[in-house]
């Protein structure tokens, strides 16, 4: 018998499984299990909402989930392969529950023809916003150079946090606001499945953290997942960055995973062999 739930945080590892169970199939890759770890732990998530997502359950399984994005006003919607019949419902639930003042956006598969018109039927109208998947197989040459007076290490948590933090908000331009950057820090959340061997920096002599890669991998699937990736701006052009990410894309490879995934349609990407693999498309609702 299915039931409803809203989310509590004992059901945290079950969204991650859930999430793997659907994405078998990459159906849903833009929003996979470690979307999720990601999100979850993000500063900018909005904790005091989390109570809204919903859950729907087949005994102590999850099989279908509406889980906002940061914040109310995008949600993914999703349910696994035989409780099709639950997506109205969450569809349903997702606009009730987690719109902002503007409405609600959901992406769709480009080719999801199913869920496009499912969304149509709901008033749903399609949007201009989209999420462009890249991919990349990991068993073509992952070498790399780095330039002289820098290394590559793991990072460690929670004694890295605040050199972690700080290469990621200098990283995405957020370079001299400290007083931001130490509310950043206020959130103690850990991702609990991240690996400190899939999350490396770059450093220079004096140990100061020059770039950064993150990527998501568990030995149920067959791929890895790439966020965050950034340099700090003195650094950029040196191939710091690429240097970081093949170093990671490589622990990827050795620990069983046959191919990478990141939302984004940068050039930096496609110069390391990233290629389009699929594009979602936002519907959305007023």
């Amino acid at each position: 018998m299915i039931k409803f739930e809203p989310y509590s945080h004992p059901y945290y590892q079950q969204v991650c499984d859930f999430l793997i169970a659907l994405n078998q199939e990459k159906k849903h890759i833009n929003w996979n299990w470690a979307r999720w770890e990601w999100m979850y732990a993000h500063p900018y998530c909005d904790r005091q909402k989390l109570h809204t997502i919903g859950l729907w359950l087949d005994g102590e399984m999850i099989v279908g989930a509406a889980i906002y994005d940061l914040f109310h006003g995008e949600a993914f919607c999703g349910a696994l392969d035989g409780y099709e019949h639950l997506l109205r419902s969450i569809l349903e639930y997702a606009y009730a529950n987690l719109k902002d003042e503007n409405g609600l956006g959901i992406a769709a598969r480009d080719d999801d023809v199913s869920m496009q018109e499912q969304l149509a039927r709901m008033g749903y109208h399609k949007a201009e916003q989209t999420e462009p998947i890249l991919r990349r197989d990991l068993n073509k040459s992952l070498d790399y150079e780095i330039p002289s007076g820098f290394a590559i290490r793991e990072i460690r948590f929670p004694e890295d946090n605040l050199a972690y933090q700080t290469v990621i908000w200098k990283g995405f331009g957020h370079e001299g606001d400290q007083a931001e950057l130490e509310k950043m820090l206020e959130n103690k959340v850990l991702p609990p499945n991240r690996r400190s061997e899939l999350c490396l920096a770059v450093v220079d002599e004096t140990g100061e953290f020059a770039a950064h890669c993150t990527c998501w991998y568990d030995e149920r699937t067959d791929y890895a997942y790439v966020e965050p990736v950034c340099t700090i701006p003195k650094y950029r052009g040196m191939g710091l960055g690429k240097a970081v990410v093949r170093e990671t894309l490589r622990r990827c490879e050795s620990l069983g995973a046959r191919q990478a995934f990141v939302i984004s349609d940068q050039e930096f990407y496609k110069k390391l062999g990233f290629v389009p693999y699929s594009e979602y498309v936002f519907y959305k609702k007023p």
